[in-house]
């Protein structure tokens, strides 16, 4: 039987509402403890179970679904958090008067894309470097005055 949309949507809002919370739980001290906590009860018993193949299969086996759970998780979360970075990025490369909208989703570019882009602004960096330095290239005075600039502009637009 074919899933309609609406239930597609309902599973996958269960299934992310039940990975954000095992993120959270996972990353967070009681899940560390848990783990240390069953690492020694695994290290404890085994002088009553021999140090026998069947006591190391259990850690062994259990040690092994968890890393696998958590790779998922741990993708999904950095997934989403990369997403979430490259929307701020992209919010300040619009939003900056002056900054090249070409950047905006440069994740999507070829690797080849990325690595001319990257030469470029080595290239910027060392000619500003040139002109002596980097921290002197840019001044508390000249944040000011780009500052002032966007608010006059935005007043501008605002009352236009």
């Amino acid at each position: 039987m074919a899933r309609t949309p609406a239930a597609r949507r309902g599973l996958s809002a269960l299934l992310e509402k039940f990975a954000r919370a095992a993120i959270e739980w996972a990353g967070g001290s009681w899940a560390f403890g848990l783990a240390v906590a069953v690492i020694l009860a695994w290290g404890l018993t085994g002088p009553i179970f021999g140090f026998s193949d069947t006591w190391q299969l259990v850690i062994n086996t259990g040690t092994t679904i968890v890393t696998f759970l958590m790779v998922f998780l741990i993708q999904r979360a950095q997934n989403k958090d990369a997403k979430a970075m490259q929307l701020k990025l992209n919010e300040i490369v619009a939003a900056i008067q002056g900054a090249s909208n070409h950047l905006i989703d440069v994740e999507d570019l070829t690797e080849e894309e990325i690595e001319t882009l990257r030469k470029h602004y080595a290239e910027l960096s060392r000619l500003a470097e040139e002109k002596g330095g980097l921290l002197e290239s840019h001044s508390i005075e000249e944040a000011r005055d780009r500052s002032q600039a966007k608010q006059r502009s935005r007043k501008r637009t605002a009352s236009a």
